[in-house]
Order: structure tokens, then C-alpha cells, then sequence
């Protein structure tokens, strides 16, 4: 027999933890060496004996105790491989399980083949993480490289307003509209509008809402 792939389990549902057990010792490829129903346990078993891989479960004993297992294994043994193997794959927590430094994510229920595949890439260092999942990251990716730039524009362009601009921005956060803004700052309507005007030119955009959202997007409101 070859290299023996040093794997843990950590899984709270008894059964699925043993079928996976099993499944593990029946590989001639692979060595069980430990199994854990929770974040802490198998965070305690990672430090006395480390794997080469752990299927971390995501929901525990509480509703991210994989993820939060997994981002301490992933600091203190950066070489130990993570595959999230879990019944979650929305957006928001596929993106969340990944940023741990795991290196696969795979959903339950699937062909044990496909999964004994899963561990054997993974241990190779050519993880094969599903093309949906590789979606989801680098569309992540995107909007936060999107709004790294837009926050510069944002900031370049707030440092050229005007103490009047800013008064009006600030405003317009707090829900106020034209005429309010009017009685609100003694002038007319029509001022009002013209200061709009030119707002709206500076931040290349065509309605202040635009610009609103923009900013509670970015997380700048308080710069007003």
C-alpha cells in the first residue's frame, strides 16, 4: 500500500459521521484518525494529531461552528486541508466557508465516489471545487474590486464638494426631499434643484437616489 491520506471526520449527526467513517476505512488510500461531533472536539483533535485532511460539517453545535473551527485549525496548521462537506450552499455561506482557507466545498447527499475523488485532488493540491461554488467567489471578487474602486471615486469626489454640497448630501441621507431641503436652508426651491444639478454632475450620476445608495453601499455615511 502507498501514502496513507491522514483524514478526520467532524459531524454531529451520528449517523452520517459513521457512514463517512466507514467509507474512509474502506479506502486503501486513506487512514481514519479521529472523529468529532463539534467544532471544539475536532479542533482538540487537530492539535493533538494533525490530518491531512479534515470533511468539516459547517452546522454543529451551533450554526458556524465548522466555519469557526476551521479559521483556528486553518491559523495554527495552515498545511491541514479543509473540505466543507455540508447540507448549506447559499451564497453568503459558501463565500464565508471559503475565506477560512479550506480548499473545497462539497454538498451532501453526493456519490461517495465523487467524494472520495473530492479528498484525493485535495490532498494532491489540485482541489476540484465545484464550478458553482467557484462562481459564487469569484463573483464576490468582483463586487469587492467593484466597490474598491468606487469607493475611491467616491472619496476623491467627496474631498472636491463644496461645504453647501456636503450640507446637501447629508441631507438627502437623512430622507430628506427638495422642498424640505428648501425650508430647511432658507432658500428656494429652485436653488435647491441647481445645487442637485451640479451634485449629480460630480458624482456622474443621474438621480440622487444613485447617489444614496452608493453611499450606504460603501459604508461612508459617516464622512457626512
Amino acid at each position: 500500500m502507498g501514502e496513507c491520506i491522514k483524514v478526520m471526520v467532524a459531524e454531529d449527526f451520528d449517523l452520517i459521521r459513521e457512514d463517512l467513517a466507514e467509507l474512509i476505512r474502506k479506502q486503501q488510500d486513506m487512514c481514519l484518525i479521529g472523529e468529532a461531533c463539534s467544532g471544539k472536539e475536532i479542533e482538540k483533535l487537530a492539535h493533538e494529531v494533525q490530518p491531512d485532511l479534515i470533511l468539516m460539517d459547517i452546522e454543529m453545535e451551533k450554526i458556524n461552528s465548522g466555519i469557526v473551527a476551521a479559521e483556528h485549525i486553518h491559523f495554527d496548521y495552515p498545511e491541514i486541508k479543509i473540505i466543507f462537506l455540508t447540507a448549506h450552499e447559499t451564497d453568503d455561506m459558501v463565500i464565508t466557508a471559503m475565506a477560512t482557507g479550506a480548499v473545497d466545498y462539497v454538498v451532501k447527499g453526493c456519490e461517495e465516489e465523487k467524494l472520495l475523488h473530492h479528498i484525493r485532488c485535495a490532498y494532491e493540491d489540485e482541489p476540484i471545487l465545484e464550478m458553482r461554488f467557484q462562481k459564487k467567489i469569484m463573483q464576490e471578487f468582483t463586487r469587492l474590486h467593484t466597490s474598491e474602486r468606487s469607493l475611491l471615486y467616491f472619496i476623491q469626489t467627496i474631498s472636491k464638494l463644496t461645504p453647501t454640497e456636503r450640507e446637501l448630501v447629508k441631507l438627502l441621507l437623512q430622507g430628506h426631499k427638495v422642498a424640505q431641503i428648501a425650508q430647511l436652508r432658507y432658500v428656494e426651491v429652485v436653488t435647491v434643484k441647481t445645487q442637485i444639478k451640479s451634485l449629480l454632475k460630480k458624482f456622474g450620476c443621474t438621480r440622487t437616489k444613485e447617489i444614496v445608495e452608493m453611499i450606504h453601499n460603501l459604508r461612508i455615511s459617516h464622512l457626512f
